[in-house]
């Protein structure tokens, strides 16, 4: 993708270092061992949080910010009608090559949120967006795209990492400085987001909060599981009304 210039980036929604910062970690992004190495050990507990709260067979489910298709595939596992999108051309090649050799069926596209709201509005069962919020110049943009595309009764799931120093001290300086389990610049403490403000953002967008949930993560052995503190990293769910 070409460069952007710094004037276009807020109403594009996308910061071009961010595109070219990931879109170089493409090549190993299916590796365990990798530089995404954590977004690996986040997976199952980022499937079993949608599962726990919906049925995923046959339900047509989007992926915004899919990167190399890690949950779309997990989804598609799970009998889901994926389409997962992403900006960095990069990645969604890399998801395509992927997804032919998992022999899986996903629509992938280089698309934004905002996009895909104006052409398919109302068309899913459930939106996520993981990990992808804090990357971006206007989160709230694109929380109020995804209830856009949400169906009534539909849920959107989305996790991003809390604005406090146990953030800053585990997801910056540990895991990208101590631990080295992610690369170097992947977080900006200023773009960290609290749950009151998702929460503000979620129901600014017509949706109603029905959960925050905390994840722990421990960079040394690589581990990831729920739990109740949501002071560094978190997942959240939203539902539409049967009525909007």
């Amino acid at each position: 993708m070409n460069a952007t210039p710094e004037s276009q980036t807020s109403s594009q929604n996308y910061r071009q270092e961010e595109l070219d910062r990931f879109g170089a970690l493409a090549q190993r992004w299916w590796d365990p061992q990798g530089p995404q190495k954590a977004l690996h050990a986040f997976n199952p507990v980022r499937l079993d949080y949608v599962r726990q709260r919906m049925a995923i067979s046959a339900r047509p489910i989007l992926d915004v910010g899919c990167g190399g298709g890690l949950l779309s595939e997990a989804l598609a596992k799970e009998g889901a009608m994926v389409t997962g999108i992403d900006l960095s051309p990069e990645l969604i090649k890399v998801a395509r090559l992927h997804m032919l050799e998992s022999e899986q069926e996903i629509n992938y596209q280089v698309q934004s949120v905002e996009a895909l709201a104006s052409e398919r509005p109302g068309e899913f069962a459930a939106v996520t967006c993981l990990e992808m919020l804090e990357h971006v110049p206007d989160p709230a943009s694109i929380i109020a795209a995804c209830a856009r595309l949400l169906r009534p009764g539909g849920w959107l799931f989305l996790s991003t990492l809390n604005r406090t120093p146990a953030a800053f001290a585990l997801a910056v300086v540990g895991a990208e400085y101590i631990a080295r389990v992610l690369p170097k610049g992947t977080h900006q403490y200023r773009d960290f987001i609290k749950p009151s403000e998702l929460a503000r953002w979620v129901r600014a967008a017509g949706l109603t909060m029905e959960d925050v949930s905390g994840v722990a993560y421990d960079p040394l052995c690589n581990k990831a599981r729920l739990s109740r503190r949501t002071a560094v990293n978190y997942l959240a769910c939203a539902s539409k009304s049967e009525n909007a």
